[in-house]
Formats: structure tokens, sequence, C-alpha cells
């Protein structure tokens, strides 16, 4: 069996999802949020280590007023209602993206979470939150380049995700076949997968036929099986 220890997920589709149903763009991004939880405790289960979803890119600051404010909403949501549930099932949260534009209510939130779950954890949840993958890696060199000297290992250990393996799958829902600006240095030897339903359709029986599918793939890294 391939190693498996990082799971990686754009989780597209919850306005689409919404619209289907003839509901607001938010109530998809609420349920959106709910399917969260037994991803996470399928991953527990399966010990897989780390687990990184894309919740909020830098792009999508483009949305209007009224559902980024819901959706950073959502964020708010994590710090109450789960912060107990993270602690009791040793989940430890990690935020990767930039902070410089972001409230200090926000950011001291983002750091208190970071803390208290940091304590005692068998299982890291990345949320890339305000993220871009582009300005990750631009971050990373302007760093090396400060310090004369740039090599793949130095610009590692810059990036958001330093000291977390790179992800084995990456796993897109929604239907669109593109990667969005989502882990661009991190994802050069992942397995990627691309399904149609939209992220609140996604079960855990869905996460578990990719890793069927995972298992089954000659990972090579650009040596020859004989």
């Amino acid at each position: 069996m391939n190693p498996l220890s990082h799971i990686a997920i754009i989780m597209d589709g919850n306005g689409r999802w919404a619209e289907q149903r003839k509901k607001p763009r938010n109530f998809g991004h609420k349920k959106g949020l709910d399917n969260i939880r037994p991803i996470i405790e399928f991953c527990k289960k399966k010990k897989i280590s780390f687990l990184t979803l894309y919740v909020f890119s830098l792009d999508n600051w483009k949305r209007s007023e009224k559902e980024v404010r819901f959706l950073f909403s959502l964020i708010d949501q994590l710090f109450g209602k789960y912060t107990k549930y993270l602690i009791k099932n040793k989940i430890r949260i990690n935020f990767i993206g930039e902070k410089t534009n972001l409230k200090k209510e926000l950011i001291n939130k983002i750091s208190n979470i970071q803390k208290i779950t940091s304590k005692d954890y068998d299982t890291t949840v990345s949320l890339a939150f305000n993220y871009s993958s582009k300005l990750e890696i631009t971050n990373a060199l302007s760093k090396c380049i400060k310090n004369k000297k740039i090599t793949p290992k130095i610009i590692e250990g810059n990036l958001y995700t330093a000291n977390i393996p790179d992800p084995e799958i990456l796993i897109r829902t929604g239907g669109l076949r593109r990667i969005s600006d989502f882990l661009l240095w991190q994802i050069s030897y992942t397995e990627i997968f691309f399904l149609k339903k939209f992220w609140p359709d996604f079960k855990t029986s869905d996460l578990s036929k990719i890793l069927i599918d995972y298992h089954k793939i000659r990972r090579n890294f650009g040596a020859i099986n004989e």
C-alpha cells in the first residue's frame, strides 16, 4: 500500500449546491461547514495525520460583501462552537494564509485557537484561509533572497506548510478541473482526484473510494518500476 499521511481538499460547489435547491448561497456554505466534521473523523479513524482544507482564497474577496461577511462568520463559529470538540479529540488547528489584511480581533482569535489546540494532538487540520499559493511562494522567495541563498529545501522551510508533509492526495469537488492557486509548490507529486459532486454532497464513502483508487496507483516519483 502507498503511504498516506496528508489529504488536501478544495471544497468547491457550496454556492451552486444551494442555488440548485433555490436557496441562498450562504445556505450552501453552512452545509459545507457541517460536512467538515465527518471527514475529519474519517481521517482520524484511518490514522491520516494531516488534512488541509481550502476555506477562503485571496480571490474570494471578489465576491459580494454579504457572502464574504458570512464566510468570515463561519470561521468565528469554529472558534466558539467547535473548540471543545477539537481539544477533546486531539485535533490541532493550523491556519495557512495571509494575515496582513485581516482585522486584529480575527488575528488574535486565530492565534488563540492555534495555541490551545497545539498542546495535545494527533491530527492537524490546516485551514487555508485568505490564502494564495502564488503569494506564499513569492513571500518564501523574498525571505530566501534576503538571506542570499535559494534552494528548494530553504524555500520549503519558508512556506506556510513548513514541517508539514506534502499531500499525497488532492481532492476537488464541484466538477471543475483546476487547482485555483492552491498548494502549487506542495503538489508536485500529488495524486489529484476531481469529483462532480458538490462539497455538501461529498461523503466519507466517496473518500473511502478515493483511498482504494489511490492505493492501486504505482507511485514511482520519476523512477521506473521494474
